[in-house]
């Protein structure tokens, strides 16, 4: 890392160390400058200007499961100083709004005309069940802030999920919202998700959900500290759990590449499910994205090589006019 503030620098954004750790090996292999704030706590005097650089949001919508609570507010002021500023920003404050709200996910897709799965938010114990009465069958509920699969959990009917809300079982979302979201049943037991780095398409990957819970696409993946692509490990030598699709084609890649460009993210994973009719639905963007080092190396496809070429691009674009 360097030290010299006269050298312009890519900027880290982030509160979780085991995170970044495949991105700062990137970093040294391509020689790029670069300094991580890390911002579980801090303080910002908005009468000073930032350094000049590139910055790296990667703040997470899980941080407060890390002890983090006030990092992600506390990375919304700092993004909005450096905006305000003109610093080259990648995954700005619209990115890190989606990542901290699956409603401002949802809606936003919907907007860019791509369908997400039938979803009621709702606070308090009465209007989660009132929510639940609404659904025609099996649904889940989740955490609107969510991440690492918080909340999640499958229901038969609402019987089931008013016991439920009234054990000790029961835990709140952080920001007090809970979804009641249509469970969606895929033919075979698998979710693809779409990585974007730079705006640009770089792979699909076929996630095997045959090991998880039986639940909604979504979260089935985010176990323990980490999404799973960084840490699971395969179900048999024969079938991988994360395996990258070779050529991948389909006409939502063009749509998500238009979604995130419209909302300042810069780099993200989208993920999909498609149901026994053949409807493709959107279910989670995740600005904070991880890669299966396994399945990375299969296909000779690295996501933290290709950011840090990226953020070392945008750093160049920065010298020519410096």
């Amino acid at each position: 890392m360097v030290k010299d503030p006269t050298v312009l620098k890519i900027y880290v954004l982030h509160e979780n160390d085991a995170w970044v750790e495949p991105l700062r090996a990137a970093f040294s292999a391509l020689d790029l400058p670069y300094e991580e704030w890390f911002l579980s706590e801090g303080m910002l005097d908005l009468s000073t200007s930032p350094p000049d650089g590139v910055f790296y949001n990667r703040m997470s919508a899980s941080s407060h499961t890390r002890g983090h609570r006030y990092a992600p507010e506390l990375t919304a002021g700092i993004l909005a100083w450096l905006e305000s500023r003109g610093k080259r920003v990648v995954n700005n404050r619209s990115a890190l709004r989606l990542e901290l709200s699956k409603i401002a996910q949802y809606t936003a897709l919907e907007s860019h005309g791509i369908r997400t799965p039938f979803t009621i938010a709702a606070v308090g114990r009465d209007k989660i069940v009132s929510a639940a009465g609404k659904m025609t069958g099996p649904f889940i509920t989740k955490h609107n802030r969510a991440g690492k699969g918080l909340g999640v959990k499958l229901f038969q009917d609402v019987g089931a999920l008013t016991a439920h809300v009234d054990s000790p079982a029961f835990e709140d979302s952080v920001d007090g919202i809970t979804l009641i979201q249509e469970y969606i049943r895929a033919p075979e037991p698998y979710v693809t998700r779409v990585e974007f780095v730079g705006g640009r398409f770089l792979y699909a990957v076929r996630v095997d959900t045959s090991l998880g819970f039986e639940l909604c696409p979504s979260d089935v993946c985010q176990v323990d500290d980490a999404f799973c692509p960084v840490g699971e490990t395969p179900t048999s030598e024969a079938a991988p759990r994360f395996q990258i699709i070779r050529d991948f084609t389909h006409p939502i890649v063009e749509r998500y590449r238009r979604f995130i460009a419209d909302n300042g993210i810069g780099i993200a994973g989208i993920e999909f499910i498609t149901d026994a009719s053949g409807v493709m639905y959107t279910y989670d963007v995740n600005t904070n994205t991880n890669y299966n080092p396994d399945a990375e190396a299969a296909a000779g496809i690295y996501g933290m090589r290709a950011i840090a070429a990226f953020l070392g691009s945008e750093l160049k674009k920065l010298e020519r006019f410096k």
